[in-house]
């Protein structure tokens, strides 16, 4: 973690993660079951003299693990945010290229911006720091995540500016 000052007193923190519905486990033993039917249906065809059919039964395993190892590795991202009274901090870890990336807001200058949809909820939350700074936050969230989100940080936004 890196949250500044300890003699500064944290109001609210939350880490925002993908929803996955699928452990690794869950999708190492979907595609090894897939595998061994495919393997079983491919010797049938290639017992029957159609051995080309083999060869595409092998390039569909390998897109579906491929498929699955992305999905995998991009349920790693997640978001921490940090309030305090002198300091509001978003930390991103991004597992595509390792990276993490840090903003570092005055909670007293910052806005949340909710964007919503009157059909869907709530589409897009951003931090707005005296409209220079602009970071979004949660773009892997679902609409109702978003919404209870939005109202936790609002509210510790405004005990933050209390």
């Amino acid at each position: 973690m890196s949250f500044a000052a300890a003699s500064d007193p944290m109001i609210f923190e939350a880490t925002l993660t993908p929803y996955r519905s699928m452990s690794t486990r869950g999708a190492l033993w979907l595609v090894s079951m897939v595998a061994g039917i495919w393997g079983v249906m491919s010797l049938s065809f290639l017992a029957m003299g159609a051995w080309p059919v083999v060869g595409f039964f092998g390039l569909d395993i390998i897109v579906l693990a491929w498929l699955f190892w992305l999905n995998v590795k991009d349920a790693r991202r997640k978001e921490t945010v940090w309030v305090s009274r002198t300091v509001l901090e978003v930390s991103r870890f991004c597992p595509k290229g390792l990276r993490r990336e840090r903003h570092r807001f005055n909670p007293f200058g910052t806005r949340l911006s909710v964007e919503r949809h009157e059909e869907i909820g709530v589409t897009k939350l951003r931090l707005i720091a005296r409209g220079t700074h602009d970071v979004s936050l949660g773009d892997f969230l679902n609409p109702d995540d978003k919404e209870s989100f939005a109202k936790a940080l609002g509210l510790a936004l405004a005990k933050a500016r209390s």
